[in-house]
């Protein structure tokens, strides 16, 4: 495999969102013809089409094209999580000993598996005609438990510091791969909500998918980089110089591969010894030309008769039993060089099924035979704003992708105070900070109210709140209010934590509950401070995962501003080691807000906040 050249002077920057995009009426064969966004469940598709009614209603969407949101069956999930459905008011006296009724919540079966569904959903919808249109499906399906403010309202509609109104990345995608349907043949293109690829090729060259069969984007990547995302082996390209762009054809597609399956397989460019460099989390970055380096994948096409195949797959197999992945499942069955032996490798999935081996086999086989292109772009960079910790990064430090989409210190927000010099200058998105208010270096406030005497500790993230008394929120942290609908009622509850703790973390029994950890602290510790027994209903849904994402431990209050600081109080209550008495509040665990969230009063709050930025005469921040 030949080194990718270092990028050159010449090359120009990678493309960017147009400021025309939004609102447009695009022309035949110019744009999608169908946008697909999928969902976990009934609930989350509910919350995606409120979102999308509203963005095209507000013309924040090209115009043209046919959107979809779908959810997968009920039948096609991973977990059966169980949440009670409160009783009324009087049984939810703390001394009630009312036994709960409970409702199932269910997550997706793997993007493979909703990529399935979604076939389904274009054929019930459109039947034959699908089969002349271009596709995106943008996989979105899940709870963001790595970026819980991402929760509620889904990550693909987390908003971005850029553009007037607030960009979220929905806009970004379409407006990233708007050059893409017309050099398409009919096909899906899918990709994930929660990752950007930004590239950079000359003016001549245009990013072709019109092969047969499957055709991926590769980006040269360290590594290290490698072992956590799917790796191609591609066959000698018979040329002796790369440019930006080559057409590539795959021997063999690897999924999270080890280092000694990198090399063995020949994936691994530039012999040598291996030297992985210290990126950035999410920022795969075209190597050193000194080091060996391997192509990662990102986004996938797959033409109309693949799809097809797949459809007949699903309609055969009648319900989908255990969870499949669109890159390890599908991608690994293609190319000549493709083997079997990866149906039995379970070391990366979510949970082990009796009939995930069988399925893959199949797919293995449906698959055989059918070609895997690859469009190698060398002068390219992939990241991914997943979690806490990258979302910090990529928005309020020194982030190489900050710079190239212009990622602003203040987007459409009123925060006189705020300094836009340190390149870990705080971010702020479409919120109102008092002046005497003080945001620490490295933090992100989004679609907040923050009073004169509210201080935000440095690299926290702090969403949907609205504080106007004094308060502190200590470094580190996270907090995210959200909106619920319980018993007819709209009420308040607010996620609080450190911003690396693990929420999805899970224990199998009360008794070791201690490895938890809350902030810095451990668990049991926590609930001592905070006055709560061990017992089973100190956890929502299966007894059998135990985990902060399930712990009732957030009071449910009347108001926003009453629901953020019971929760602030929380908090500090930890990081201080004061105790803080909570056995007598009515409390939730993320899970069950999620269940009980109210997307249209969180959609009002973000009305309000930006009627009131109008009002006290902010020029929208549009440019640095």
């Amino acid at each position: 495999m030949e080194t990718p050249p270092p990028p050159s002077p010449s090359a120009h920057a990678p493309r960017s969102p147009s400021a025309e995009l939004p609102g447009q009426a695009m022309k035949a064969g110019e744009f999608w013809d169908v946008v697909v966004i999928t969902a976990a469940d009934e609930k989350q598709e509910l919350a995606y089409k409120q979102q999308l009614s509203r963005k095209l209603q507000q013309k924040e969407l090209p115009l043209g094209a046919h959107y979809h949101v779908f959810a997968d069956p009920a039948g096609a999930k991973i977990e059966m999580s169980l949440i009670p459905a409160l009783p009324d008011e009087e049984a939810r006296s703390p001394k009630s000993e009312q036994e709960h009724p409970w409702e199932p919540l269910t997550g997706l079966r793997g993007n493979g598996g909703s990529t399935l569904c979604a076939l389904q959903c274009l054929e019930e919808i459109y039947g034959d005609r699908w089969n002349c249109f271009t596709i995106l499906l943008i996989h979105s399906g899940g709870y963001s438990q790595r970026l819980p403010n991402a929760s509620a309202l889904g990550k693909i509609f987390t908003a971005l510091p850029l553009g007037s109104p607030i960009y979220q990345m929905l806009e970004l995608k379409l407006a990233m791969y708007i050059d893409f349907p017309s050099h398409m043949s009919p096909g899906i293109l899918v990709t994930c909500a929660d990752d950007i690829e930004l590239y950079s090729v000359r003016e001549t060259d245009v990013l072709r998918f019109d092969k047969p069969g499957f055709t991926a984007l590769a980006h040269p990547s360290d590594l290290m980089i490698g072992t956590t995302h799917g790796v191609f082996v591609l066959e000698p390209s018979g040329g002796s110089e790369c440019g930006d762009l080559e057409y590539r054809t795959c021997h063999r597609f690897l999924h999270k591969p080890s280092l000694e399956d990198m090399y063995q397989s020949g994936a691994v460019g530039k012999k040598g010894t291996p030297s992985p460099k210290n990126l950035a989390v999410g920022d795969l970055s075209t190597p050193n030309s000194h080091s060996d380096f391997v192509y990662t994948d990102s986004l996938f096409y797959m033409d109309h008769n693949s799809a097809r195949k797949l459809l007949a797959f699903y309609q055969q197999l009648g319900a989908l039993t255990c969870e499949i992945d669109a890159y390890g499942d599908f991608l690994q069955a293609l190319g000549p060089g493709a083997t079997m032996e990866y149906t039995k490798n379970t070391a990366n999935v979510t949970r082990e099924e009796s009939e995930l081996v069988k399925t893959r086999e199949k797919i293995f086989r449906l698959l055989q035979g059918v070609p895997l292109h690859v469009i190698a772009l060398n002068h390219s960079k992939f990241y991914h704003i997943g979690t806490t910790q990258e979302y910090l990064y990529h928005f309020a430090s020194d982030s190489t992708l900050k710079s190239e989409l212009g990622f602003l210190a203040k987007a459409v927000s009123i925060f006189p105070g705020g300094s836009e010099c340190s390149p870990e200058a705080p971010c702020v998105i479409q919120s109102v900070i008092d002046p005497r208010a003080s945001v620490g270096l490295g933090s992100v406030v989004e679609y907040s109210w923050l009073g004169p005497d509210v201080t935000v500790g440095a690299n926290s993230i702090i969403s949907g709140c609205h504080i106007l008394t004094k308060a502190a929120l200590p470094p580190n942290s996270f907090l995210c209010a959200l909106s619920l609908q319980v018993n007819g009622r709209v009420m308040y509850a607010t996620m609080a934590c450190g911003v690396e703790d693990n929420l999805k973390r899970n224990v199998k029994a009360l008794s070791d509950i201690h490895s938890l950890q809350f902030s810095g602290l451990g668990f049991l510790e926590c609930l001592d401070l905070w006055g709560l027994q061990v017992t089973e209903d100190l956890f929502s849904g299966s007894q059998a995962n135990l985990s902060l994402w399930s712990a009732r431990i957030f009071p449910m209050c009347p108001s926003l501003i009453e629901s953020v600081l019971a929760s602030l109080r929380l908090l500090g209550a930890v990081r201080s080691a004061s105790p803080l008495h909570l056995a007598h509040h009515e409390r939730l665990s993320i899970e069950e807000m999620l269940f009980y969230k109210d997307v249209e009063d969180m959609m009002r709050w973000r009305a309000h906040i930006a009627q009131e930025i109008h009002l006290q005469g902010c020029q929208p921040d549009v440019s640095e």
